[in-house]
């Protein structure tokens, strides 16, 4: 278990496997965030403050299509001081799961970069879960990382959630984000645990379908080798310190 940027490049470099600890959703961390130093402690470095539905910090998006993000209200007073809370111990801030208001109180205080870690196009795929180019830009400007989300249901431009999907319209969403933010900005982000998946691209065994669909559209290796694992590094690197 990586706590490191330094620990992370290692494992990349020698072919360890290696993985980092993430809450998606902070509804284990107590009003006083006492707990989010112990989880620290324990090797916590990212945190998405909410999962789709409200709790004592933010207010999650529902899943609805078509609709905006725009759901609810934003950060709570509590939801506010676990962002700085965050930024002082360095601990990624997940947007993905958060609606919009929440989105834009994070980016008001947080002097980390912005990191939606599975989301998509929402000019592309209407969905809540995705993200508005306004939204996008302020990811760009604050040279965070958008992940590619894989659910079906929101890779596709009607919202369907069957897994016939054609690996193409994944694509899409990734020619559209790179175009938004540049190709050092956007990654692989998945979502195999609870959501539809793609037929070819079931599990992460099956992930290279997807870099060889980017190829036939035209990647090279040096961008492939970006969206894959470089750009999470770079912005871990940001985000954690070396």
């Amino acid at each position: 278990m990586v706590r490191t940027a330094r620990e992370l490049r290692q494992c990349l470099e020698n072919g360890t496997f290696a993985m980092e600890l993430h809450f998606e959703g902070a509804e284990a961390i107590d009003p006083d965030l006492d707990a989010l130093e112990v989880y620290h402690q324990a090797g916590l470095r990212s945190l998405g403050i909410t999962w789709s539905r409200p709790n004592r910090f933010a207010s999650g998006v529902p899943f609805q299509f078509p609709a905006s993000p725009d759901t609810g209200p934003g950060l709570t007073h509590l939801g506010k001081e676990l962002v700085r809370a965050c930024n002082r111990l360095r601990i990624m801030i997940d947007l993905s799961h958060l609606n919009e208001a929440g989105f834009w109180d994070v980016a008001a205080l947080s002097d980390a970069p912005l990191v939606a870690t599975h989301s998509n196009a929402h000019s592309i795929c209407a969905s809540t879960r995705n993200l508005t180019d306004r939204q996008l830009d302020a990811i760009r400007e604050s040279e965070g990382l958008v992940g590619l989300n894989y659910n079906c249901g929101f890779l596709h431009p009607e919202g369907k959630n069957g897994s016939d999907l054609d690996l193409g319209i994944m694509v899409d969403h990734l020619d559209y984000l790179i175009a938004r933010l540049g190709d050092d900005k956007v990654a692989f982000g998945s979502d195999f645990d609870g959501a539809t998946m793609p037929d070819g691209l079931r599990d992460a065994s099956l992930q290279q379908n997807l870099i060889e669909a980017m190829r036939a559209r035209g990647y090279d290796d040096a961008t492939l080798r970006k969206v894959a694992y470089e750009n999470w590094l770079r912005v871990l690197e940001k985000t954690w310190g070396e």
